[in-house]
């Protein structure tokens, strides 16, 4: 099983750093490429993709996230911090353990 990352260049360069493959997305129509790629891919087991890229194709990702259970998408803040109005990882990891961190 194998990591895809897509978003900005910054994040696509740090999980390249840990071995992660991915594609660089600056427009919807990128994003969207990146998308089918990854899940398109055979080995693909997760995919991490930056909350403004996933914006740019937000239908296209919502589609997927209710109707797909594999690969699991994870959406992940990009360099310039979390959109407003989403959770933090903090309050994610919090929710998902039942503990405060």
């Amino acid at each position: 099983m194998q990591y895809f990352a897509i978003g900005d260049e910054d994040a696509v360069l740090g999980f390249s750093l840990a071995g992660v493959r991915g594609r660089v997305a600056r427009n919807a129509l990128e994003a969207s490429g990146a998308f089918q790629e990854a899940l398109s891919r055979e080995d693909t087991g997760i995919i991490i993709m930056t909350e403004r890229v996933a914006e740019m194709i937000r239908r296209e990702v919502d589609s997927y996230v209710f109707s797909e259970r594999f690969p699991l998408l994870v959406e992940v803040p990009d360099r310039s911090g979390k959109l407003e109005g989403r959770p933090g990882t903090r309050e994610l990891v919090n929710a998902a353990i039942g503990i405060k961190l």
